[in-house]
This record gives structure tokens, sequence and C-alpha cells, in this order.
């Protein structure tokens, strides 16, 4: 044996295992305890009793026992025209408060990435709706929207625009009334969350542009947008799910009125659970609800992606 051969570092080698697994360190587990017990007890949990609510006959105030009758709500949720328009309703409120949201929190999310000389200031702000609960947003805007005293219909008066409006009780006004509110409560998450994404974006990327060339909607396209897109299918997807899901903003506005014309599916089914009592019914809803706009995430998530493995 030669020196080099004795001193030689052996190689290491992976333990045969037979085909078997290693153990599994069970350990971990107590480390993610305390974050998974409470998603099991407050979102898993719940989740799992409303769908199994949804196939009984529950209902406030009964004396008899609660029975399971399978798919019988579901049965009576496709002849109710009453909820498949609160649902069409709710798809109109969501898209038409989430398109305006992420348009108008890009453009103010890229002046507040621009020097400006009160930035500080100009993003905190920005961020103030979004500070606010639900219900004072909903009680502030009531007043302004006050067919006698509000101040929207004061400065039409003053314009000479007219006499004024009944804002939230007009059949015709009503609903983009509402949608104004949800943009404009809803718009300061979106525009943290681009924010964000600017100012991880490369400066030297948008000065190596501008110095072929490129103008400021150049940059835009080739430079600004492609480090934003993840960002802003995550956000839109997530506004959609919370718009088509709100319930206090409108609850407080209208209470799901003038005729129905505001009343969304989360407010459609508040009503049969807590009005009515029927609370297997409104579960069968809340189900439906959940089924359907996930299937519509889904195709929309996948072809976004979609393209992006083509691009």
């Amino acid at each position: 044996m030669t020196l080099a051969s004795a001193t030689r570092r052996p190689a290491t080698r992976t333990p045969d295992t037979g085909g078997r697994q290693r153990p599994v360190d069970h350990g971990a587990w107590f480390l993610v305890l305390p974050a998974l017990i409470p998603i099991l007890v407050l979102s898993v949990g719940p989740l799992l009793y409303g769908i199994a609510l949804a196939f009984t006959d529950a209902q406030s105030g009964r004396t008899a026992p609660t029975r399971w009758i399978g798919a019988l709500n579901f049965q009576d949720l496709l002849h109710d025209t009453l909820f498949w328009d609160s649902f069409r309703i709710g798809l109109l409120w969501a898209v038409g408060v989430t398109v305006p949201q992420f348009l108008l929190a890009l453009g103010l999310a890229l002046l507040l990435d621009q020097d400006l000389r009160l930035r500080p200031l100009a993003r905190a702000l920005a961020i103030i709706p979004w500070a606010m609960p639900e219900v004072v947003v909903g009680i502030m805007w009531r007043l302004v929207y006050n067919p006698d005293a509000g101040i929207l219909n004061e400065t039409l008066r003053d314009l000479g625009l007219g006499d004024g409006h009944d804002w939230l009780s007009g059949l015709g006004t009503a609903l983009p009334a509402v949608i104004v509110v949800g943009v404009w409560a809803g718009m300061p998450q979106t525009t943290v969350a681009l924010l964000a994404g600017l100012q991880n974006t490369p400066r030297e990327l948008h000065e190596a542009a501008a110095m072929d060339g490129a103008g400021a909607w150049r940059r835009f396209l080739t430079v600004t947008w492609p480090a934003l897109r993840p960002i802003a299918l995550a956000i839109t997807a997530l506004n959609f799910i919370w718009n088509f899901n709100s319930f206090a903003l409108v609850y407080v506005l209208t209470n799901g009125g003038p005729g129905g014309r505001t009343r969304l599916p989360m407010l459609f089914a508040y009503e049969e659970a807590f009005r009515y009592g029927q609370f297997g019914y409104a579960a069968a809803m809340g189900c439906v609800m959940v089924a359907v706009i996930s299937v519509l995430l889904a195709i929309r998530l996948a072809g976004r992606l979609k393209g992006d493995e083509d691009a």
C-alpha cells in the first residue's frame, strides 16, 4: 500500500436502505402545529361543517331533529331564480370593482414610485382607505350620497348640473354607486402590492432601456410590466375572490336594495340563514358559490400560466 492510497479520503456512500423510505422526523410536526391548528379550527373545520350542513334541512327554532336530505337543497337552488340573479349581480360587482381597482392602483403605484417631493406623505395618504373598517367606509359614503345634504349632490347643484339624485335608491344608479365605493375602499391594498413589485424591479434595466432610446411607454411594456405580471395575476385573483364575497360594505350602503339590485350572493345567503332561518339552504348556496368561483379562477389561472409558458 502506497502512502497516497493510505492517506486517500474514503469515498462516501449512500447507505442501502433496501428500497425502504427514510423514517419521518415526527418532531418537525410540533414546529408547524401552532400555525396548523388555527387553520384547521377556524378554516377547514367550518368549511367541512358547512358542506355537511348543505345536505340537511337544518332550520332555526325547529324542535324536530335535523334530517339528512341529500342533494335536495341543491336541486331547489337550480330553480331559484332569485339566487341566480344575485349570482349575476355578484359577478357584475366583482368584475366592476376588480378591473377599475387594478387599473387605478397601477397608475397610482407608478406615480408613487416616482421621486416626488412629498412621497412619504403621499404614500401614507394613499393607504388611508385601507385602514378604515368597511362599516365606517359605508357610513361615510352614505353621507356622501345623501340626496338632501350629501356633498355629491351639493357639488352638482353648485355646478348647475341638476337638483340632486338619490344615488343609493335609484334602480339604475345603486349598483354603479356601490361599485365606486368598492373601488375606492379596495384600491390601496392593490397599490401597495404593485408598488412593492415596482421597487423590486432593477433600476439598471430602465436605465439600459432609456439609453437604447426606449420611451416611457416602451419601457413600461418591456421592463415594468413583465416584472409586475406575476404580482398582477395574484392580486387580481385575490381581489376577485374578496369582492365577490363582499358583505359588510354593501350591507351598510344598501342592504341589497333597491329591489334586489345590489343583493350580492353573500347577502342573499345571509338573509336565508338569519332572517328566514334556512341554515341548510344557505349552506348549499355557500357551497355553490365556492365551487363556481374556484372553477372560474382555475380556468383563468390555467390560461395565464399557459400563456406564460408559450411566451
